[in-house]
């Protein structure tokens, strides 16, 4: 099995490479390996999960290299490598380094923050002082190997005691952590990419278990309070990363940081200061969840995502309120009433050799996100009721809050024209892509599509559905749909449109949220 595989639906065509928010894609690429997890498991089922940093093997580091690979266009797969001491303070201000795989540069691969759109990779830390319960974010900055920062990162100010989480996320498909020349930086930070030989993908988390102990520490006694979410315009709870009403086939992933790009290619913080000094820089992101909550969703319904201050300009804080991956799973875990999504074993990204569903995986995802490892007690996030739960809630939502979505910008026009149309062939693949026929499920949505693809119409029905097959959704079969079938509704006039894949998020715009 080529190492760093992920499910086949996880591909996307040319046109959803503008942008991806939640979407499974993926080739089988031969990487790297990858950090590794120890998984307690009793009587068949995970009764503790802890990860380790250590690899199966050692994990590659970072060479020169003027290797040759396939032309840009058909790579899908790049490494990333881990500054050493990366959970400091100087750490934090040393750029991350955006390669080719397997030692190929980055140029002969497209893997270059140039073609961020494509390729481009993204991180993001949250901090937490546990002996105050305050926040901070900031967003290190990402490079193509073998350029400089347009502009030089500052560090932030760390307190004693200080505890960092790192997520990064990848607008293209294999994203494998590797270590800086010379060093054991992956394993140094608590790097987690993913089980040995099958990596999640677009994702994954250095530091995590140890700052959500912290901060859920640092909330038992007080000192952190995760604000309420609030309302909706229409009087119901603001939607959460595990709300049924928001998530798709692979919720909880890809970050919220922005980056600056001029035209040589280089890129820096996306801070005030730098963008007042680089006024031809084009702003770049990771499409993902957690921005088309933030930067969507909550405005279009009328919620505000839990923000923090952001001393990615430097400092101790800083005026400047920013959204994060990490906050928002913290407003999740605070907030959520049931049904409660969790990760659940079909999620592409948690699937491993071809295409069969892993606890071990997907307990390891969640530990990474601060959810509970799978036990017989969660029902709602069984691969089956995962889907119908899905269907159910996400479907009345989108139609409740129609004339909310309509009026409002898509995150990716090549999907749908308004944010109404985009959220519904979002939940249309979405259908595919987690094998939810396979559980006697039927799809709610009906796309009408122009001659380019594009969802400028959507019938929605509201019903509830109980899966007549709750162990039916073989992964292997849910994967050949995958791989094979048109994922949007047999029905839909698609005006001539080619088979598409699951609606991607890479190129999402940054809509009006913060960070």
């Amino acid at each position: 099995m080529p190492t760093g595989y992920r499910s086949a639906g996880r591909r996307r065509d040319g046109r959803n490479r503008a942008l991806r928010i939640a979407v499974p894609l993926a080739i089988p690429v031969a990487l790297g390996l990858v950090v590794g997890v120890i998984i307690a498991v009793s009587g068949g089922n995970p009764s503790a999960v802890r990860e380790s940093a250590a690899a199966a093997g050692a994990t590659p580091s970072a060479s020169a290299s003027t290797t040759t690979t396939a032309p840009a266009a058909a790579n899908v797969s790049c490494d990333l490598i881990v500054p050493a001491n990366a959970l400091t303070a100087q750490g934090l201000a040393t750029p991350w380094q955006l390669t080719g795989p397997n030692g190929n540069n980055p140029q002969g691969t497209g893997c270059t923050m140039a073609n961020a759109a494509n390729l481009g990779a993204f991180v993001q830390a949250t901090i937490v002082d546990p002996a105050t319960g305050q926040l901070l974010v900031y967003n290190p900055l990402v490079i193509t190997q073998g350029t400089t920062a347009a502009a030089a990162p500052v560090a932030p100010t760390l307190a004693a005691g200080d505890v960092v989480n790192i997520t990064f996320g990848f607008n293209g498909t294999n994203l494998t952590l590797i270590n800086a020349a010379g060093t054991n930086s992956v394993a140094d930070a608590q790097c987690v990419n993913g089980l040995p030989g099958s990596i999640f993908g677009q994702v994954g988390q250095c530091n995590s278990p140890a700052f959500y102990a912290a901060a859920n520490t640092a909330i038992g006694n007080g000192l952190l309070k995760v604000p309420a979410v609030g309302t909706t315009i229409m009087g119901q709870p603001c939607p959460t990363t595990r709300s049924f009403e928001l998530i798709d086939q692979d919720q909880s992933d890809n970050v919220t940081s922005t980056y600056l790009l001029n035209g040589n290619g280089q890129t820096a913080q996306d801070t005030a200061a730098n963008a007042a000094a680089m006024a031809a820089s084009t702003p770049i992101n990771n499409g993902s969840d957690n921005l088309l909550l933030d930067a969507f969703i909550d405005p279009a319904v009328g919620c505000t995502p839990f923000e923090a201050p952001d001393v990615t300009g430097g400092g101790a804080t800083s005026t400047t309120m920013t959204t994060s991956q990490t906050l928002n799973e913290l407003s999740a875990a605070a907030n959520q009433q049931a049904p409660i999504a969790l990760v659940p074993e079909n999620d592409p990204m948690t699937l491993v050799t071809c295409c069969q569903m892993s606890p071990t995986k997907t307990n390891l995802y969640r530990v990474g996100v601060d959810q509970p490892v799978i036990s017989a007690a969660q029902t709602d996030d069984t691969p089956a009721m995962y889907c119908a739960n899905m269907l159910n809630v996400e479907s009345k939502f989108i139609v409740d809050e129609r004339a909310n979505l309509i009026n409002k910008t898509s995150p990716v026009p090549a999907t749908g024209n308004n944010l109404f149309t985009f959220m519904a062939a979002r939940l249309s693949a979405s259908f595919t892509n987690l094998g939810c026929a396979n559980f006697g499920l039927m799809n709610t949505v009906s796309l009408t599509l122009d001659g380019n693809g594009v969802a400028i119409a959507a019938n929605v029905q509201v019903k509830t559905q109980t899966p007549t097959n709750p162990n039916g959704g073989a992964a292997n079969a849910a994967a050949k749909n995958r791989k094979t079938m048109n994922n949007l509704p047999a029905n839909a006039k698609n005006g001539g449109a080619v088979t598409r894949q699951n609606p991607g998020e890479k190129g999402m715009g940054q809509g009006t949220a913060n960070g």
